[in-house]
Formats: C-alpha cells, sequence, structure tokens
C-alpha cells in the first residue's frame, strides 16, 4: 500500500508542483505525519523532491522535473479514457482511480481526455429488461484471481453438487453469464458462476502459468462450445429481406451458401439437435422453409401439430 501511496503523492505533485503536507494528507486521506514520511521517503529515495522554506514553502520537484508515470501519447489518452469512461460510475474505487489517472496525464492531454471520459455512456440491458448486478460470488473471485488466493468451490451442474480446490487465472463476462476459468489437479477448467454455490478462500497462493493469456484461453473455450453446439446443419430457404434478421438471431451458426432463382437465400443453421433447430425456426412459421435433413422437417411439423391442438378453437 504504501509504495501506491508514493506513487500517488508523485503524481499530486506533478500536477500541482508545490504542496504542502497538509494538502497532501488530504487528498490522500492520511495523516499529516504519514504524508509528510512519504515526501522525506521521496526525497532519500533519489527523486528530486526537497522542502522549499519560508512564506508559500512546501515540498516541489526541483527544477520543475516531471515524471510521466502514464507514458502516453495524446491519442492513446483519449482512446483509454473512451474505455475507461463508462464504467466510472459503477464503484467509487474505479471513479477515484479515473480521478488520480487524470490527473497523472500532461496539461496539454488532460482536457480532452477529460472529455473522452464522459463522452459514452453504456447501458448494458436490453429493452424491456432490467440491468443485472454480477453475481455476488464474482468480487470475491476477483479478489483470489488478483491476490493469486487458491480457492475452495461449491459447484452445482445437472443436478450434481461438488467440491473443487482451483487456481482462479480470470474471469470472463459474455453477454451477461460471468464464468471462472481455473485451474485444477485435471488442467485447465471454466465454470459458470452462477453454478457457483460457494467460494472458500485458503490460504494457499499459487503461481499462474507464464504462457497463460485469458483472452487466447476463452477463444479456445469459445470455439470448443460453438463445435459442440454445431454438430447438426440444416439447409434453410429464407427471403433476402428477413436474411439480415435471422442472421442477427442465429450469429455465427448462420452460414450464408447462395441465392437461388426465385430470389430467396440458400442458409445453413446449426444446433446440437434436429428438435434445437426446429425451436429455433418454429416462430418463424412459413416464412422460411426446411428443405433437409428429414429430422428437423419432423420436428417442426410435430411442433406444429401440437400447437395447432392446444389452440384449436
Amino acid at each position: 500500500m504504501r509504495a501506491d501511496r508514493l506513487v500517488a503523492t508523485l503524481l499530486f505533485m506533478q500536477t500541482r508542483g508545490r504542496v504542502t503536507a497538509a494538502e497532501v494528507a488530504a487528498e490522500l486521506e492520511v495523516s499529516v505525519a504519514t504524508a509528510r514520511r512519504d515526501l522525506e521517503a521521496l526525497s532519500a529515495a533519489g527523486i528530486p523532491v526537497y522542502p522549499q522554506q519560508g512564506r508559500g514553502g512546501g515540498w516541489a520537484l526541483v527544477g520543475g522535473a516531471r515524471t510521466d508515470l502514464s507514458g502516453l501519447t495524446a491519442g492513446e489518452a483519449q482512446a483509454l479514457f473512451l474505455l475507461l469512461g463508462p464504467v466510472a460510475t459503477t464503484t467509487p474505487a474505479t471513479k477515484s482511480a479515473l480521478r488520480k489517472l487524470l490527473r497523472a496525464l500532461p496539461q496539454t492531454f488532460r482536457t480532452e481526455a477529460e472529455a473522452a471520459a464522459n463522452a459514452v455512456v453504456v447501458d448494458p440491458a436490453r429493452w424491456g429488461e432490467r440491468d443485472e448486478l454480477p453475481p455476488q460470488q464474482v468480487t470475491e473471485l476477483q479478489a483470489a484471481v488478483v491476490r493469486r488466493r487458491r480457492i475452495r468451490l461449491g459447484y452445482e451442474r445437472a443436478g450434481k453438487h461438488s467440491e473443487r480446490l482451483v487456481d482462479p487465472w480470470g474471469l470472463v463476462d459474455k453477454d451477461g453469464i460471468w464464468y471462472l476459468v481455473a485451474g485444477t489437479d485435471r488442467g485447465r477448467r471454466t465454470f459458470r458462476v452462477d453454478r457457483i454455490t460457494g467460494t472458500e478462500l485458503t490460504d494457499e497462493t499459487f503461481s499462474r502459468p507464464d504462457d497463460f493469456d485469458l483472452s487466447e484461453a476463452w477463444s479456445e473455450v469459445v470455439e470448443e462450445v460453438e463445435r459442440h453446439r454445431s454438430t447438426l446443419s440444416a439447409t434453410v430457404l429464407v427471403p433476402a429481406s428477413l436474411l439480415p434478421v435471422l442472421r442477427h438471431q442465429q450469429g455465427r451458426h448462420c452460414v450464408v451458401d447462395t441465392t437461388i432463382p426465385d430470389g430467396r437465400v440458400r442458409v445453413s443453421i446449426t444446433a446440437p439437435t434436429p428438435l434445437m433447430i426446429a425451436q429455433q425456426l418454429a416462430g418463424w412459421g412459413t416464412a422460411l422453409e426446411v428443405v433437409e435433413p428429414e429430422s428437423v422437417r419432423i420436428e417442426l411439423a410435430r411442433l406444429g401439430a401440437e400447437l395447432a391442438e392446444r389452440y384449436r378453437p
């Protein structure tokens, strides 16, 4: 914590030029004695921080010396604050961190960076839905990931409960569903956070593999899941005007083939089973035509017959 405080003190001096121990104490929410000791520590470490005697004195970076700890260009600063701005209102800690980072920038970058931070608002809730908060375990898991602490999980899947000792390597938020990527005695595993029934932080620490990259690991998870979800393919004819809607609905599980003479477009729709494909397409009624396989056509006919029987006048 003291290292963080010393850096914050130096950044504060960089933006203000000359400061008093009382000003540092108020800014960092520490005692004046602690602020004075930190200033003396910076000076003792060889940083050109010296006390100024007399009226209007205090502490200053000698000769107007500056330490650019951010190392950002103007474009990089704008890009960073465009990214950070939308999340800065989520917690007091993120808001405080953004404010401190903003003060660390050179004055010439600061105005546009501040404007970038306030330029975008992200509303993750779909129309008609409330904004959902992350599961309660996310905060605990985040702390375990950062602190490299092994955790004991209670986990429930397909009605079966188990306990596992895992090394939390990283967290992923995919469309509002959180996943934990972790190391286990059986190798890397992925856990849905909403299936975790309990977490216990242990005193054991771990080292994450040097070659581990969370983004790459998650891409591999996604590819594996999508392969399992794409074991069956159906050929479907769709009017060209409806193709954008179908592609938006099905995502990567809709592959466009070609346009046939009557103007409709031939596409492939994939899913694990004939029933799942039929359920996804039944709501389109006769707007779409499933050419093959016969198993999907049979499921569609069965669904149609059940609906007709249920809602017959």
